[in-house]
């Protein structure tokens, strides 16, 4: 792990709070917000919160659009494990993908999975009228999807009705998710229809996320495009190689100089701006060029 290296224990200055925690600290907030204000949960009554910020037809039709992201703070106040299965999610795929994205993409997905979710719920139910979309269980999928788009065959295990032991693998669990909300969407929600035991699932904004992470690894994470440092170098014409061939015969012809090895202080200096993109755009940002670096600096400071 990058935390292991040598040169990741000394004293490089380090964030002090991540984006991931402060979008769950947003998560818990907006629920505490829930009860304060009078949820059913506690009281019966009030729900003025989930009035100003969760997500209805007729809170876009009045051009509260801002509900499209907000409502991803807000959880069933009736039903605890909505917000606690969300926010154990989030916060294992958080420690999983924020290393491997970077923290602007992994906020850009979580983003786009909620505001796209949020506008498949509405343009289903916009004929209806009637219902409020809450939580950020659409972005959890988006982001389970993009982890499962790197480890599709990693083994997970977890309690089923948190008593029987699962082990499954990771793509499967997104074949699952996505065939069940498929399945919700055509038998229950489009024909409005309720759903068995009083549940509510808003299986169209389940499975817009799950296509946000989709499209985001295929066409996004995978685009050489979205990487500009990664880049090739443009091959030169034919011509132009002929027309440059005496200069580089001339410096073909001069002796190669080895360049003096760097200073210790210029070397942590390289290190430090390298880990600060590492930790701004994720590992993936890194070019070549700086990961032969980062080994070279890792292979230096381990002997001296």
């Amino acid at each position: 792990m990058l935390s292991d290296r040598p040169y990741m224990r000394g004293d490089y200055p380090r964030e002090k709070t991540s984006a991931l925690t402060w979008l769950l600290s947003a998560i818990i907030g907006g629920f505490l917000l829930q009860i304060v204000f009078g949820s059913s949960w506690l009281s019966g009554g009030g729900g003025r919160i989930e009035q100003a910020l969760g997500l209805t037809v007729s809170s876009l039709q009045q051009g509260r659009v801002w509900t499209l992201l907000t409502h991803a703070v807000l959880h069933s106040p009736g039903f605890i494990f909505h917000v606690i299965g969300n926010g154990l999610a989030l916060y294992f795929l958080g420690r999983e993908l924020i290393p491997i994205l970077g923290t602007r993409r992994f906020l850009g997905v979580f983003a786009a999975a909620t505001i796209l979710g949020g506008l498949a719920w509405a343009a289903t139910h916009w004929s209806l009228g009637a219902g409020q979309h809450l939580g950020s269980t659409a972005a959890v999928e988006a982001l389970f999807v993009v982890f499962a788009c790197f480890y599709p065959n990693q083994p997970m295990t977890f309690l089923l009705f948190f008593v029987v032991p699962v082990t499954i693998k990771p793509k499967h669990v997104v074949f699952a998710l996505a065939a069940f909300a498929a399945t919700v969407l055509f038998v229950y929600e489009i024909p409005g229809s309720p759903l068995p035991f009083d549940m509510s699932i808003s299986s169209s904004a389940h499975l817009a996320g799950i296509l946000t992470g989709l499209v985001y690894f295929r066409f996004v994470h995978a685009a050489r495009w979205f990487n500009p440092e990664d880049r090739a170098e443009p091959v030169s014409h034919h011509w132009l190689k002929r027309s440059r061939k005496p200069e580089a015969l001339l410096a073909a012809a001069e002796p190669e100089l080895v360049p003096p090895p760097p200073s210790r202080a210029d070397l942590r200096a390289e290190v430090d701006r390298i880990l600060d993109k590492i930790n701004s755009e994720g590992f993936a940002a890194l070019t070549a060029d700086e990961k032969r670096r980062l080994a070279d600096a890792r292979d230096l400071l381990s002997r001296q």
